[in-house]
């Protein structure tokens, strides 16, 4: 018995769809909907339906609102340090030309870090006392004395260091997604444009940004995404202190739905965080991906 192309087709997707079906598409649904009631923490406790009053309680919150803008804050600090430190390096690889691979391969090692791992690594670097970040730059004699500055403990600057292990463990992919972008760019036209008297300046934003434009919207889009959820690396730094100067929106979910037993209201959280991530997401790609004006 012969199966036509298409029915082969849809037996070899099944797998995955199921798999999306019941790990993605199914916890998403119970997000929704769970926002909509007042459930007990307690398993087999009550469930209230309460319509949107979960939702006035998110936007009421001086916590929630909070959270939101430091989540924004620090993922466009993440964001547009990575794709300049990664589009410098990526650069500078393509530059080197094949000179560059055992450089590309020891840029790449972050990225088997785990964050959890890293953000350890980075709070010894950093915390107050003993870090070896301020011990260095005191015997630099750049700081008066080792604790000068509380890396972790000043809420002024500890959304900013907090994000320094997220740059430190990404930036390699950034780059990677780039240098894969520079490799299709063809080098006859760079040529052409150099002999034409083009300079470095013209050179990057009159023709390279412009046609890595497509691999730059979905480097964004795919980092901003994964940078906004950020959750391991600040927890195990700072828990989201000092005075919730670093808590962020997916940890003020996990605090709201595990400290404070309000599964419902941390559903509503979530939802309203999973709508704005997307039509963010929606924006950028309309707005930096625009093969139409670039033919």
């Amino acid at each position: 018995m012969r199966i036509s192309d298409r029915r082969f087709a849809l037996f070899l997707m099944a797998p995955a769809a199921l798999f999306l079906a019941i790990f993605v598409a199914f916890p998403l649904f119970r997000l929704v909907a769970d926002s909509f009631y007042k459930i007990s923490p307690i398993a087999g406790g009550p469930r209230d339906f309460v319509g949107l009053d979960n939702y006035v309680r998110a936007f009421a919150s001086e916590a929630f609102t909070g959270a939101g803008w430091r989540t924004l804050a620090y993922t466009l600090v993440v964001v547009t340090l990575e794709f300049a430190l990664g589009l410098g390096m990526a650069l500078l690889f393509t530059m080197l030309g094949k000179s560059s691979q055992i450089w590309r391969t020891v840029f790449m090692y972050p990225l088997m870090i785990a964050p959890i791992v890293a953000g350890l690594l980075w709070k010894f670097l950093m915390i107050d006392n003993f870090g070896l970040i301020g011990t260095l730059l005191h015997q630099a004699g750049i700081l008066s004395n080792p604790n000068q500055i509380g890396w972790l403990s000043d809420p002024n600057i500890v959304l900013f260091s907090v994000a320094i292990p997220d740059i430190w463990l990404t930036t390699s992919f950034m780059c990677l997604v780039l240098f894969a972008g520079l490799q299709n760019i063809p080098g006859d036209l760079i040529e052409a444009a150099r002999l034409d008297g083009a300079r470095a300046h013209d050179l990057l934003f009159r023709i390279i940004l412009p046609l890595l434009r497509p691999v730059i919207a979905v480097a964004l889009v795919v980092r901003g995404i994964d940078a906004a959820r950020a959750f391991d690396t600040i927890l195990i730094q700072t828990n989201g202190g000092p005075q919730s100067a670093s808590e962020t929106m997916s940890l003020l979910i996990y605090r709201t739905m595990i400290r404070f037993g309000d599964p419902g209201l941390a559903s509503a959280m979530g939802t309203i965080y999973l709508l704005a991530m997307l039509a963010v997401a929606f924006f950028a790609v309309a707005t930096i991906w625009r093969p139409g004006k670039d033919n």
